[in-house]
């Protein structure tokens, strides 16, 4: 059975994702830092449907952490389908950011994909199979007001895939990023107002977590074994 590892796993994208990588067969690690009660959560919402999955909880800012908890689930074996998923935004128009507001969201979105990249991936390219999904945004394509910190950290994702899928693709390893547009959930609620939504969004709604995560599902699966290096939006035709 192949392992799934989740970043950012208790949030609305990140439960979803988990959900449906262990319908696919997935032993699935739901990670989380600051929610484990609703990583758990999802834990046994999984096991109860007679799927596979389990609680990691560490701080992907932190390069330590990240190799301590890496450590203690490769004893077990590589992990071969890796979701970045974690994420978190702290507006500001650039003129009035705070030098915290930038470094901690590019120390999340970025830095915490490096550091769980690279403790995974010697363990998977000695598998010769593998799927590296990162979560970026439509944010990082197109820039959005007020987030230079979050669209700069996920341009920046969107770089390291393309990079990384080019280095991997002799070991049978696909890298690729994800870009959702407006999605519901915890992030999007206060930010994009129902009246922004059907003036800018084409389908005149938010997408849902799901939809993002069928896609996961996809790129996860043999099915997908020649896409490689791309950045897919989920955007409602918003680019």
């Amino acid at each position: 059975m192949k392992r799934a590892l989740v970043t950012g796993g208790s949030g609305g994208i990140g439960s979803a994702v988990c959900e449906q990588l262990a319908e696919s067969g997935l032993f699935v690690y739901v990670h989380a830092n600051k929610n484990p009660e609703k990583a758990n959560y999802i834990v046994e919402k999984i096991r109860g449907r007679g799927d596979q999955a389990a609680v990691i909880t560490f701080d992907i800012t932190s390069e330590e952490a990240v190799n301590q908890a890496v450590k203690k689930i490769l004893e077990e074996g590589a992990i071969q389908v890796l979701v970045n998923n974690a994420g978190i935004h702290d507006d500001a128009i650039l003129a009035g950011m705070e030098t915290m507001q930038w470094q901690k969201v590019l120390d999340v979105n970025l830095n915490g994909f490096f550091y769980v990249t690279r403790a995974l991936l010697m363990p998977m390219m000695q598998t010769r199979w593998g799927r590296v999904i990162n979560m970026s945004s439509l944010a990082g394509v197109m820039g959005n007001r007020g987030q230079a910190n979050y669209s700069a950290a996920k341009a920046g994702l969107i770089g390291a895939t393309k990079s990384l899928a080019q280095e991997m693709a002799s070991r049978n390893i696909t890298v690729n990023a994800i870009a959702p547009g407006v999605i519901s959930g915890d992030m999007t609620t206060d930010v994009f107002p129902d009246d922004w939504i059907k003036n800018n969004v084409p389908m005149k709604r938010a997408g849902t977590p799901g939809e993002v995560a069928s896609l996961v599902a996809f790129l996860a699966s043999d099915s997908a074994a020649y896409i490689s290096g791309q950045v897919i939006g989920v955007n409602g035709a918003m680019a």
